[in-house]
């Protein structure tokens, strides 16, 4: 098999209506890449007879077709017979399945019902994939000459997460990786990307890679930061890495899939350090953040959500007459917000930020998207205060606030906060 084409057919009507997100391509896609192996392409068809056009469609370009969902008990899932009809094979009851189902049910306290026993239906020849995660199994028909074409791999797998990718460790990706062994393997590098925008990032060195031809350049642009992707085998990205080490710089966040708060956190970690944070306008946005990471209780130690005028004096310590003074989005205020983290925690450092998230609100003066942030470190009397304008919708907003401030803060640990 040379470059084998691998597609993937998602059945289920409930992923079209918007009711369930799907999460198998990024999974199966990412898992696929690891054994030399990419997705070129998904089609996600509702419940019904449709999915034999997209079988057809799927086995005139593809020599490997994965096809989820559509393998249950009841009147709407038909895959297993319509890939037996196409293929024009006799479904047979598997003994061994139907044991499987009926003690599954016996240990979970289900009663087993008639309908059940069609999953214990298989396609003449097909190998059953044993689900120890539910109770439908799943189904690798290997090619074989049909009336007229001849048939990809084509492995059927249940459609729930939690039972398709243990089945597809276990079972699919080492099938898969034994087929293609041997062959030159690509790797993909990412290469995370702060406060550089993508066309800056593709002027700078993108276009001169992608004019290479040994190098597939992507790019995958989110609020201030982008994904700079690279695939190619191993050597050629080990030629090229330092020289967009060199351009991006400080930039760079992490040259993997780290996520910003993942690589804060580590580094906290590494430092010893601990972090505390004050936080308005953005509502507990970048605590939430924080602690999304695993281990992050380890380095994060609280924060204070000071949304009202109020609370900022009773829990942060300030002075009201400070606030009046300056407005409750100013570089005074900030400063003492973070300075009253550090005040009334055991934090090495303290973020805070304050600012107008829109839509109403603003003045010429402080325009809505105007925020205030600070970082206040303990043993260092100067306090890093910044001012910055996102005049974009409430999310966005807040997602760039938290950004910022991380990001500073990860300046500062690597010694280069300015």
């Amino acid at each position: 098999m040379n470059s084998p084409r691998v597609e993937i057919i998602n059945t289920g009507s409930e992923l079209l209506l918007g009711r369930v997100r799907d999460s198998h391509l990024s999974w199966l896609g990412r898992k696929l890449f690891e054994i030399g192996l990419r997705v070129t392409r998904q089609t996600t068809v509702p419940d019904g007879g449709v999915i034999r056009d997209a079988l057809l469609e799927a086995f005139s370009r593809a020599e490997i077709v994965i096809v989820t969902g559509g393998l249950g008990p009841t009147t709407d899932d038909i895959t297993r017979e319509v890939v037996a009809e196409l293929l024009g094979l006799r479904l047979e009851l598997h003994q061994e399945t139907l044991n499987r189902i009926q003690e599954r049910c016996l240990k979970r306290g289900f009663v087993f019902q008639d309908r059940m026993s069609r999953q214990a239906m298989v396609p003449e020849g097909a190998i059953v994939m044993p689900n120890d995660h539910g109770t439908a199994p799943g189904l690798h028909i290997a090619p074989t000459e049909g009336v007229s074409w001849i048939t990809p791999h084509l492995f059927l797998m249940p459609g729930p997460p939690r039972e398709l990718q243990p089945m597809a460790s276990a079972y699919v990706i080492p099938y898969l990786a034994g087929l293609v062994s041997g062959k030159e393997s690509h790797e993909c590098r990412i290469y995370k990307v702060v406060g550089m925008g993508e066309s800056l990032l593709e002027a700078s060195v993108g276009l001169e890679l992608s004019k290479r031809g040994d190098i597939e350049v992507g790019y995958c642009a989110r609020p201030n930061e982008v994904d700079f992707r690279l695939i190619a085998p191993k050597a050629i990205l080990d030629e090229v890495e330092p020289l967009i080490l060199a351009i991006v710089g400080d930039h760079l966040v992490s040259d993997d899939t780290g996520s910003m708060e993942e690589v804060l956190v580590n580094y906290l970690r590494e430092a010893g350090a601990t972090l505390a944070t004050a936080e308005s306008c953005t509502g507990g946005a970048i605590a939430d953040s924080i602690t999304d990471v695993a281990g992050s209780s380890d380095v994060f130690l609280g924060g204070y959500i000071a949304y009202s005028n109020e609370c900022k004096s009773r829990m942060l310590g300030l002075d009201p007459e400070l606030i009046r003074k300056h407005g409750a989005v100013s570089a005074e205020v900030v400063e003492g917000m973070a300075r009253g983290v550090l005040d009334k925690t055991s934090a090495s450092h303290a973020l805070a930020v304050t600012g107008i998230a829109g839509p109403g609100g603003g003045t010429p003066e402080k325009p809505v998207g105007t925020v205030w942030l600070a970082l206040a470190s303990r043993g260092d009397d100067k306090t890093i205060v910044w001012k910055e304008n996102f005049p974009m919708d409430r999310i966005t907003f807040k997602q760039m606030v938290v950004q910022s401030a991380l990001d500073r803060l990860r300046k500062r640990l690597k010694g280069s906060a300015r």
